[in-house]
């Protein structure tokens, strides 16, 4: 087995646990983060309803010319703060953070940070 594909399994497993606990309702929604090797992706989701209420990414026309690579801890900063702008610009708040497996260090935590300071309670 390819240990790429040992390390995603895990990741996956690690998901599965976390999210039997989470769920984004209509008053507080789930905000899901995701990161590849070269980007970051977040957003915040009604599982309710099964909407994506708002999103943001390192790959997004606005926030790619601010960052010189979207997969660094910078990139995450600037993408947690246009996220929780567009959240506060929509009406949203309070929200339920969702790691997605990943630890809760580095660009996961840089991007949490920078929601937090834009306004988002979790």
């Amino acid at each position: 087995m390819k240990p790429t594909l040992k390390k995603t399994r895990r990741r996956q497993r690690r998901k599965r646990r976390v999210r039997k606990h989470i769920t984004g309702t209509v008053e507080r929604p789930r905000l899901t983060v995701f990161r590849s090797h070269n980007n970051i992706y977040a957003q915040i989701v009604d599982d309710s309803g099964g909407k994506t209420l708002v999103a943001a990414s390192s790959i997004e026309s606005p926030l790619r010319d601010d960052v010189d690579y979207g997969g660094n801890k910078s990139a995450a900063k600037v993408v947690g703060a246009a996220l929780a702008a567009k959240a506060v610009q929509a009406g949203i708040k309070k929200v339920v953070f969702d790691r997605n497996g990943y630890p809760y260090h580095g660009r996961v935590r840089e991007l949490a940070d920078a929601a937090r300071k834009g306004g988002l309670e979790f």
